[in-house]
């Protein structure tokens, strides 16, 4: 606190409560970080161990890598799908012609 803002004078009950909830946030904080740091190194860990780095510029390499990746699948498999529904509709017209053609022979 700055020297211009004054403060009302507390008790020493007062101080001692006051520093006893701000040691538990202390506490409170360390083991957060504790937790925060323990999760980090297992997941520069599993990183390590599944891409080969845990370096996160490696790593968005390596994401763009894939999306890039998946993208290119799914626009193949997009078009296999097209050309398959237009070969399929191709037959179908032909079925038609050809049975109609019969049923044209018949009639005659």
């Amino acid at each position: 606190m700055s020297e211009d803002t004054e403060q009302p004078e507390q008790s020493i009950e007062e101080l001692q409560k006051r520093y006893t909830q701000l040691n538990t946030r202390k506490i409170q904080a360390e083991t957060k970080l504790d937790e925060a740091e323990k999760q980090l190194k297992q997941l520069k860990s599993q990183a390590q161990e599944k891409y080969g780095t845990d370096d996160i510029d490696e790593l968005r390499e390596k994401l763009a890598e894939m999306k890039n990746e998946n993208e290119k699948k799914r626009r193949e498999y997009q078009e296999n799908l097209d050309q398959i529904e237009s070969d399929l509709n191709s037959v179908d017209e032909k079925f038609a012609a050809a049975t109609n053609e019969d049923n044209e022979s018949d009639v005659e």
